[in-house]
């Protein structure tokens, strides 16, 4: 439990400021690259400057909580141990990166960092590697000194080819694997990295610039086939590498995370890995990698000003697939362009599944799963489990819904009656609409099962009527719901705001627009609902509290395309100052 509060503090440190702290295209890239070998099973590396004082400013009037507070829950832990020198260095060293957040220009003298900074995150094996620029390498000494003096935890220096570093054991001396952060700067280069008995002495000689690797990312096109093929702005590229995985499990012997990986099972009772190294496996899982080489990370926008930070990032798991993507592809349905609209919507979903095609393309998939008929033993086991759920039946259970193409929602806009002792909605404007090839023949569908739809007459289409002429029900405050029907969507609405839209939805065709979009605006939905907590005389989570001060738009969507498996997220968030 200890070393997992050690793992989780060293993390916190070094993956967030991995996050931040990267950025600035000089010769040091090339530099660097030439110490990063092509087929690592992991690479962030952000490619042009990073100005970092600026995204501390655009961010810093957001978070209210106090660091204080955040200090205080990790001393607070039940993992957490006082007398623990190792434990008490990483969350000295935490607490600093915590409270120089507060500020620019505190953040920048703490770290040693320029307004613009580079960095790249990669593993030599398992081994991995942080590297950054530094403009004040004594600031760092200092940070560490100071933790080591408050913590009672110590470095011991050491030199490999005439590169001093700093060496902090991390495992006990009757530990079977040992384990030390090692923390060196040479050139105005900070890097972090570890050493443990499975490195040999040129893995460090790597990790610290001494030595070059052979098959250098330097000599490879990869980060720039990435770009290329994914549309990706050359801001920042990061990837996992599917291949190398595979690799190092089927042939453990024919790279480094191999070679990692094979002297750790040598430590265990039993080789759970020994399987996937018969010829077979080899085999297989070499063409399941081949036809889903990586999971890449981009952008396709990256602004950063001192005013606000706006993000558009990917994540695209790629396939060379086709049948399997042509499958997906053909699920997609219909999202309306409301859901996507963050300058007017409080939070937006929708949902584009075309029904019709969900039984077909499942099939193909599952499929498509079953060729070739595997020998590895667990990918045998996997194609029994799949051929025991057939999805026959899907095409059963979705007869009555074919012609669905989508299913959305959105909140525009709502306020609540501040005069009331309790949570009471003055106004709501809203909106939820169902697009199909035919809704009018969906309806009657369920309207069959449904007795108390029976006698229900959907309006003429493009004409607006009451809900509750359609279906009786007790009235809500605040709320007026409307329906308009049109021949592809049938619109249910409340508010002169959705009102618009659902007419407007009509001239609407229905296209493939994606599978999922979610979309919020932070200080839209939270503020109205702490006002309310507030008059009601309840006390209001510190947690709600902060979401009201985020000014932070947020979209996120799922799509398929060509190159595979796409997640995108927008990010707009505002100085609040």
């Amino acid at each position: 439990m200890k070393r997992t509060l050690i793992a989780g503090a060293l993390i916190i440190t070094i993956a967030t400021a991995g996050y931040l702290l990267t950025k600035k295209q000089t010769s040091n890239e090339h530099a660097i690259l030439d110490y990063i070998p092509a087929n690592t099973a992991l690479f962030s590396g952000q490619l042009t400057p990073f100005p970092i004082r600026a995204y501390i400013n655009s961010i810093s009037y957001n978070y209210s909580q106090s660091p204080d507070d955040l200090i205080t829950a990790l001393y607070s832990s039940e993992s957490y141990d006082p007398a623990d020198t190792k434990i008490n260095f990483f969350l000295h060293l935490v607490k600093s990166y915590l409270e120089s957040m507060q500020d620019a220009d505190t953040f920048m003298a703490t770290f040693g960092i320029a307004e613009e900074v580079q960095g790249y995150l990669y593993t030599l094996g398992m081994i991995p590697v942080f590297k950054i620029d530094v403009t004040d390498p004594d600031a760092i000494w200092a940070l560490l000194d100071k933790a080591e003096a408050e913590s009672g935890f110590s470095h011991e220096q050491s030199q490999i080819k005439q590169r001093d570093y700093r060496s902090y054991q991390l495992t006990d001396e009757t530990d079977p694997e040992q384990l030390a952060l090692i923390i060196s700067q040479h050139n105005n280069i900070l890097t972090v990295t570890f050493n443990s008995s499975l490195n040999q002495p040129l893995l460090l000689e790597n990790a610290l610039g001494i030595t070059p690797v052979e098959n250098s990312l330097a000599n490879s096109n990869l980060l720039n086939d990435i770009i290329s093929t994914h549309g990706f702005t050359e801001d920042a590229i990061s990837y996992i590498n599917h291949q190398a995985l595979v690799q190092a499990i089927t042939s453990p012997d024919k790279n480094l995370l191999g070679q990692h990986i094979a002297k750790l099972m040598v430590l265990q009772e039993q080789d759970h890995l020994q399987v996937y190294q018969q010829p077979a496996c080899k085999k297989e899982l070499t063409s399941i990698a081949r036809n889903w080489p990586r999971t890449v990370f981009g952008f396709h926008q990256f602004d950063i000003n001192d005013d606000n930070t706006t993000l558009e990032m990917a994540m695209v798991i790629e396939s060379h697939n086709q049948t399997i993507l042509t499958a997906l592809t053909q699920l997609a349905g219909f999202i309306p362009e409301y859901v996507n609209d963050l300058n007017n919507t409080v939070l937006a979903l929708g949902i584009g599944v075309d029904v019709g095609n969900l039984s077909p393309a499942i099939s193909r998939v599952w499929n498509e799963l079953q060729q070739p008929s595997y020998i590895c033993p667990p990918l045998q086991k996997m194609q029994s489990e799949i051929q025991q759920n057939n999805p026959a039946m899907l095409g059963v259970m979705t007869a009555m819904a074919n012609g669905i193409k989508g299913v959305s929602g959105a909140v525009l806009d709502y306020s609540l009656d501040e005069s009331q002792s309790e949570v009471v909605i003055k106004n709501l404007d809203t909106i939820i609409s169902l697009s199909a090839s035919d809704p009018r023949t969906l309806f009657n569908i369920m309207a069959t099962f449904r007795p108390e739809l029976a006698d229900v007459k959907l309006p003429a289409n493009g004409k607006v009527v009451p809900l509750s002429s359609l279906i009786p029900f007790s009235s809500l405050p605040g709320i007026n719901p409307q329906v308009v029907m049109h021949k592809e969507h049938m619109v249910i609405f409340s508010g002169d705001k959705a009102k618009k839209i659902a007419i407007e939805l009509g001239d609407k065709p229905i296209t493939a627009t994606g599978i999922y979009s979610l979309s919020i605006n932070y200080r839209k939905a939270f503020t109205p609902l702490v006002t309310a907590a507030e008059l009601s005389g309840q006390e209001v989570p510190q947690e709600l509290k902060d979401m009201q001060n985020y000014n932070l738009r947020l979209n996120t969507g799922l799509q398929i395309n060509e190159q595979g498996i796409e997640a995108r997220s927008y990010m707009d968030l505002k100085n609040n100052n």
